[in-house]
């Protein structure tokens, strides 16, 4: 079997995919041979096999182990294929490879993942000797033996222990590896890999933390100390001489112990980093130490750095075969960021502080002035970097709006004067223009001038951030500075004296203001002359600044030569960089929605909006560029709306054309972005159109939209194309009802075909996800004098789409048509579900059940506010029918504390209690309650508590908090559209019967209209007094009844606690 394996992975890496293909389910029926697991170790260890094929057998040994091994996987393939002898001879076999005194270190590596795999099953219980094993290798083994050994150790630590195993071999496991680490006469490669074994640790440490967080610290304070001085010395530690290009990949010698010490340093470096943000109080007394020394090792790198990287092009970001990181980018990288880290610190700043009281106020001389000389010199643009930006634009605007994942020690040099700038204030902009006059009065490289007004340039987005301005003898000082920038031949400090001369001029208050306007003309100026395309864009970018903070009589009298200067920039580009610049185009729409907003009439009469369709038929792909291009066009149609009549009209008659055109591009069977763009656009122009909408308007979109509504398939089209209808009926039904397509169909007639086809099964959630607010706006405009016996018929489709729909957004939009309804004739609502027959089950059991078990997942202030007044109305029905109804209550959590897997959760599905429909009601207000004030209301004593246990690791005194990330889910979102909080106005609602058990359409028409005065936006919910008012009322109003009594008493605890707290 052994020769067939060879050839079989051999074929696997095939170039011809076929032969590829086939050996793969050749090599999948193998699965079933008891010999299949044992050959493939055989092949890996074969020395005659070629290392990629031997590797590979590891890599399919993994993948059969994770399939067949244990149930306990979650890839396992529900039949267990090897003997128990077997695997006891399989273990002993790859730990052999993994951790043999032979064999290349790639090999090792993969056979220690398959160790790994299978000792997180089988370890300790079938596997008792694993770590003695390796525990003795990592004490007495050869250097080949100890990398295996700390490899085979790292991937347990990571996947293949739980915590009782964890803390049972934690101290000899951290003793072993802390022995390598100190031991000089191992490489340094083997002790920078034993420190990340004990870094790995901390991720374990950290799961554990809070259920255990008096054995974690404790266990942290007894080892972390024995590790100082290591960390010391290893950072004080002088690198060798740098290896030349020629010698830099030598595996002996110099240039391996050169990479080795990098490596080293590196993962003390990131052990600090780690351990800081979990024990901060433990390395506290010893963090001026390790300051000082992080500090004088960057002051004695600055010089090989710039060798490597500034003026020379050395590869950097590399990392060795075990992932450790070796280059020297990376270590300055990772001691910029400690660095900054501590300077968070009150006891580093204290002495520091110290030392500024010492110089009497005098910054010429200070540490503040050799951080600046430290971010200058780590801030300046690489070789590579150089080159990159100038072949591709798009990569020099990703970097610069910060965009982009490459942390580099530039963009770690700017982060830290932020941070001494939140610190010091002005002090650290007066220095950095101290040392910025040194620079330009010396004959310094143009790179280290380019890198100070960098440096500034960050301090001033950051100042703008906080709403912060920089002092006006400052702001003045670096005038003479971007006039020297702007008119050298360096394209780099050209584009940046452009780009500080914008941000300067916004966050400088009025003090720039006279001299503005003449670095606006220059901006513009070089947009359209200057040769360089990093300068033209560097100006796209600055004129942002400028149109956010000069006066609009300023700015309005540029509006058209800014259209005109990004045409002309556009059309000299290529269609392939456009489609492939998605950071250029993004600028450029920005730019152009800030000159076109200054005054939206031009978009009547002149080419901005051509020009934002000509960048929309070319990025329709490009998901935030959509965004950006949808906004502006609803901001310019709302503005343009407002205005009158007469302008809407006039927009309508310039972009309908361009819009209707775009639906005949795309086909009904094959995805269009840029026609699911043209129909988002459409829905937006219609939503803010007049009252009647203009004459052409219908009948020139209704054809194009019934096509696309009966005939795509395309999600995004068909919920675009929805709400187009539904916004065109809501401002004119009388045209609407009016209109006839070619085949003599009225208006009426084709909006319920629409309906009907989006209802159907056949059309997926998310693609009928607006289906139920146009079958609203249809009963309320149409009424029952047209719509007739159709109304049942509508709501009972609804009601039975309802029973199969899975999506949020879907079953929210369906549910609230009846929601709407229960607003003003709850009774009749829930009569009219009671006679529906749906299957099995009555109609009211479908609705109610999707009904309160989606309402958490509402989206929407009106939308949330209305189902809540809903639901409030049927439960004070107290109706017999609803009693009578059982509804899923809350999750039973099983009593386990082993991790859920993948597996484990499809064996154990969620279980829930089940509920009376009332008492489901009551505990989604309840829930609905504590939202609408704005957030969890913690107990006061509880959130003390809390207070008291996290903080009582700040005894190190440091400042910042741990996980202190951007949350991107605070952003706003197209979804996540709200009503302003105010409470709607009330209206007098008188509901009147049609026919028994029937709706009002009397009230229904009023009701519809109740969301219509209200706006909409695009923030994240936050407070809604209205609807938290509301639900306080009705509260206090049930727990005047003596039956309420019963109800509070089988809520639980946590939700009994939540309404004392809210009374």
């Amino acid at each position: 079997m052994e020769e067939q394996l060879v050839r079989l992975l051999a074929e696997t890496q095939s170039s011809q995919e076929g032969l590829r293909k086939h050996a793969e389910l050749q090599l999948k029926d193998l699965h079933t041979n008891a010999a299949f697991p044992q050959a493939l170790v055989s092949v890996a260890a074969h020395d005659s096999v070629s290392l990629a094929v031997r590797q590979s057998a590891l890599l399919y040994l993994k993948t059969f182990v994770l399939a067949a091994w244990s149930p306990q996987f979650d890839e396992f393939e529900s039949q267990v294929l090897v003997s128990d002898d077997s695997k006891q001879q399989l273990r002993r076999s790859v730990l052999e490879i993994a951790t043999g005194s032979q064999g290349e270190r790639k090999l090792k590596s993969a056979a220690s993942l398959v160790v790994s795999k299978i000792a997180s099953s089988d370890f300790p219980d079938e596997w008792p000797d694993l770590l003695p094993t390796l525990l003795a290798v990592i004490s007495n083994g050869t250097d080949l033996q100890l990398h295996g050994a700390l490899k085979v150790l790292g991937d347990l630590v990571e996947d293949g222990f739980n915590e009782e195993q964890f803390f049972k071999v934690a101290r000899d496991l951290v003793r072993t590896v802390f022995d390598v680490a100190v031991n000089d006469t191992r490489k340094p490669t083997l002790r920078a890999l034993a420190i990340s074994v004990f870094r790995a640790c901390f991720d374990t440490l950290e799961m554990v933390m809070e259920d255990h967080k008096a054995a974690v610290k404790g266990f942290a304070q007894e080892t972390i100390g024995g590790w100082v001085p290591l960390f010391i010395t290893t950072l004080k530690t002088k690198l060798p001489p740098t290896p030349s290009e020629d010698d830099e990949g030598v595996e002996a010698g110099v240039p391996e112990y050169y990479r080795g010490m990098v490596a080293l340093k590196l993962q003390v470096v990131k052990l600090l980093v780690r351990i800081r943000s979990l024990f901060p109080s433990t390395l506290a007394s010893q963090m001026p130490a390790l300051f000082a020394a992080t500090w004088e090792e960057l002051s004695s790198l600055q010089e090989p750095y710039h060798q490597l990287y500034i003026n020379d092009d050395r590869q950097g970001r590399l990392e060795d075969a075990d992932g450790l990181p070796y280059t020297l980018d990376f270590l300055v990288l990772e001691e910029l960021d400690f660095m900054q880290a501590c300077l968070r610190l009150p006891l580093v700043r204290q002495q520091l502080q110290q030392q500024l009281q010492a110089a009497n106020g005098v910054t010429s001389n200070t540490w503040i002035t050799e951080v600046m000389k430290l971010a200058v010199a780590y801030a300046q643009i690489t070789t590579e970097e150089e080159g990159l930006w100038d072949i591709d634009v798009n990569v020099f605007l990703s970097e610069e709006v910060q965009v982009t994942s490459n942390y580099t020690p530039r963009t770690a040099c700017g982060d830290l004067l932020i941070k001494l700038g939140e610190w010091l204030n002005t002090t650290i902009v007066e220095t950095l223009l101290a040392y910025t006059r040194t620079l330009y009065s010396e004959d310094t490289s143009w790179k280290a001038k380019e890198a100070a007004l960098y440096l500034l340039n960050q301090l001033l987005s950051d100042f703008q951030d906080v709403e912060r301005s920089i002092g006006p003898d400052s702001a003045q000082g670096y005038v003479e500075f971007i006039q020297y920038a702007v008119s050298q031949k360096d394209i780099f400090l050209r584009a940046r004296g452009f780009l500080v001369a914008g941000s300067l001029t916004r966050t400088s208050g009025d003090t720039l203001l006279p001299i503005a306007t003449s670095f606006m003309e220059n901006t513009l100026n070089a947009l359209s002359n200057d040769e360089s395309e990093v300068v033209k864009v560097s100006c796209i970018r600055a004129l942002q600044y400028y149109l956010a903070a000069m006066p609009k009589t300023t700015t309005l009298p540029m509006q058209p030569s800014i259209i005109s200067a990004l045409a002309n920039f556009l059309s000299t580009l290529d269609v392939s960089d456009i489609t492939d610049s998605d950071d250029l185009m993004i600028a450029i729409v920005e730019t152009l929605r800030d000159a076109l907003l200054l005054d939206p009439r031009i978009c009547l009469t002149g080419g901005g909006l051509n020009l934002l369709f000509t960048i929309a038929s070319h990025g329709s792909n490009n998901f935030q560029l959509v965004m950006l291009i949808t906004e502006t066009f609803e901001e310019i149609a709302s503005t343009l709306s407002a205005s009158g009549p007469e302008s809407y009209e006039q927009l309508c008659a310039n972009v309908l054309p361009s819009l209707t055109g775009a639906f005949d591009i795309g086909t009904l069977t094959e995805e269009n972005a840029l026609t699911n763009l043209a129909a988002e656009l459409l829905s937006v122009l219609a939503s803010n159109g007049s009252t009647p909408l203009p004459p052409s308007f219908i009948p020139t979109t209704m054809p194009k939209l019934q096509r696309l509504l009966l005939g795509s398939q395309d999600e995004e089209l068909l919920r675009a194309a929805t709400s187009a209808v539904q916004q065109m009926l809501r401002h004119d039904p009388a045209k609407m009802f009016a209109w006839q397509d070619p085949a003599g169909k009225g208006g009426l007639e084709v909006i319920l075909i629409i309906i009907d086809r989006l209802l159907s099964p056949n059309v997926d959630d998310n693609a009928a996800a607006e289906v139920g607010g146009l079958a609203a706006e249809l009963v309320e405009k149409a009424g029952s004098e047209q719509l007739g016996p159709y109304l049942m018929q509508l709501l009972q489709a609804v009601a039975a789409r309802l029973a199969t729909a899975t999506k949020a957004p879907f079953i929210q939009s369906l549910i609230l048509v009846f929601a709407r309804l229960s607003l003003v004739s709850p009774s009749d609502v829930v009569d009219f579900l009671a006679q529906v027959q749906l299957g099995n089950e009555s109609g009211l059991q479908v609705v109610m059940s999707k009904w309160l078990e989606n309402s958490a997942t509402f989206a929407g202030y009106e939308e949330i506010r209305q189902n809540v007044s809903a639901l409030a109305n049927i439960y004070n029905l107290n109706h017999p029918h609803l009693a009578q109804l059982f509804i899923k209550g809350d999750l039973i959590v099983p009593a386990s504390h082993r991790i859920m897997t993948r597996s484990r959760a499809r064996q154990n599905p969620d279980q829930y209690t089940i509920v009376p429909a009332p008492l489901k009601i009551i505990k989604v207000l309840i829930e609905e309650l504590l939202t609408a004030s704005g957030g969890q209301a913690l107990d006061a004593a509880a959130a003390a508590a809390e207070l008291e246990n996290n903080g009582s690791d700040e005894e190190g005194g440091w400042e910042d908090e741990p996980g202190g990330w951007l949350d991107l889910g605070t952003g706003k979102t197209k979804e996540g559209r709200h009503l302003c909080p105010q409470e709607s106005r009330r209206r007098n609602l008188h509901p009147q019967s049609l026919i028994p058990g029937a709706l009002s359409l009397t009230t229904l028409q009023e009701l519809m209209a109740w969301a219509e005065d209200e706006g909409e936006g695009d923030a994240p919910r936050g407070r809604d007094d209205a609807t938290q008012e509301f639900l306080l009322q009705f509260f206090r109003d049930a727990a005047a009844k003596a039956e309420f009594a019963e109800v509070f008493n089988v809520l639980t605890l946590e939700e009994q606690e939540k309404l004392r707290r809210m009374s």
